[in-house]
């Protein structure tokens, strides 16, 4: 499968998408990478992934990147690495993920970073995720080193100096003020509608009685008040 290349980083054609799994990224890609070994495809690029700001990195704004990135020491003496960038830091979050082969061998770890704004330790958290990949351990039998310690020196410096990095913007479910408002007013709207339609119905029967009453009583007196009239017309005549 050919591939383009757009502003020096290698795309993949219209309608192909680049989505491994994490034990096919430390398998087959930085495996291959660390020990010279040809990739796979030729799809993730290298650089040092603390020149740049996140947003900057090559690729499209929206998509997950991936590169390959040689681990860069904070200092000239001590093992701390580097992880600040123009704009801020990568900082760790949370605990190592262990990436566990077929035949249940553990040959890497994942790292979860957050990038920061600012300075440590007072920065400013944003939606940039980086997991960074690498390697801690590859069987003798894969490369017959066991009995060669050149070659597991060799080896060793590999695994040490290269890291997968996999840079991605953290989608938000979170909704604008504006959409919040109008759920909040169409819901509103829901419920009084409903409660509207579903408001029984209550009668005062007491009033009704008293009504009653209140009309024959009223009906007992206007027949009383005939009978009079009646009786005093008779008597006249």
């Amino acid at each position: 499968m050919n591939s383009l290349r757009l502003n020096g980083l290698r795309k993949l054609p219209p309608g192909f998408r680049f989505q491994p799994t994490e034990e096919e990224l430390v398998f087959q890609y930085l495996k291959c990478k660390a020990f010279s070994f040809p990739l796979p495809a030729s799809i993730i690029p290298d650089l040092n992934i603390c020149n740049f700001d996140p947003w900057d990195l090559p690729g499209e704004l929206g998509e997950e990147r991936y590169f390959f990135s040689m681990k860069e020491a904070k200092y000239k003496t001590g093992n701390r690495i580097n992880r600040a960038t123009a704009s801020g830091y990568w900082k760790a979050t949370g605990s190592d993920k262990q990436i566990i082969s077929r035949r249940n061998q553990v040959a890497g770890m994942r790292k979860t970073l957050v990038f920061h704004m600012g300075k440590p330790p007072h920065g400013l958290r944003t939606d940039w995720i980086m997991h960074e990949y690498r390697l801690v351990n590859v069987p003798n039998n894969d490369f017959n080193s066991a009995n060669n310690p050149m070659m597991q020196n060799y080896l060793n410096h590999g695994m040490e100096k290269w890291v997968l990095c996999h840079v991605f913007l953290k989608k938000t479910s979170k909704k604008s003020s504006e959409e919040e408002i109008m759920q909040s007013f169409c819901n509103k709207n829901r419920i009084e509608a409903l409660g509207h339609r579903m408001e029984p119905k209550l009668y005062n029967f007491m009033r009704e009685k008293d009504a009653e009453s209140s009309s024959s009583s009223s009906a007992s007196s206007r027949s009383d008040i005939t009978e009079v009239s009646s009786s005093a017309c008779s008597r006249q005549y």
